[in-house]
């Protein structure tokens, strides 16, 4: 594989193992620290946070959804030497359990994805999410906090 073949697959190995919650995998793709942005969705000012937190974050967030599906297009790759720049389009839709109303929330915009080559594996190292369209119900992020954390608590 190019190098701009294994920068992509780090990022799209990031989407696959949170959308198959496998929290233990997502760890070989996160670096260390990694610095965070979100504040286009709302999340926050930017922030440096630990592959822990981030993880433990992602997990509470994102665990007590039926399904996510996050689908990265368009790639742009950029290396020099062992730091790497990866802009793609996102598509993200999140289905929570939902008797009545609305059960999905479809958020659609561009990652962009700073790595750096270690021991040979690319990591990611920040990320900034620029949101640029939604549709759906916000509302259940909250829905499905609440069921992880009710899942977490009898386990």
């Amino acid at each position: 594989m190019s190098t701009r073949d294994d920068v992509i697959e780090t990022t799209v190995r990031m989407c696959w193992y949170t959308d198959l919650r496998a929290w233990d995998r997502l760890g070989e793709v996160m670096a260390e620290k990694v610095a965070l942005d979100y504040s286009s969705f709302g999340a926050g000012a930017p922030a440096e946070v630990s592959r822990a937190d981030l993880i433990a974050s992602w997990r509470s967030l994102l665990g007590g959804m039926k399904a996510t599906q996050h689908i990265l297009t368009n790639h742009l790759v950029t290396v020099e030497g062992d730091q790497a720049i990866c802009t793609a389009h996102f598509q993200a839709t999140h289905v929570v359990d939902l008797a009545l109303g609305d059960n999905t929330y479809t958020l659609g915009g561009r990652y962009r994805f700073g790595l750096r080559l270690v021991e040979d594996a690319w990591q990611i190292e920040s990320i900034v999410m620029t949101a640029l369209w939604a549709s759906g119900n916000r509302e259940i992020f909250a829905i499905a906090q609440a069921a992880q954390a009710e899942q977490d608590e009898h386990h």
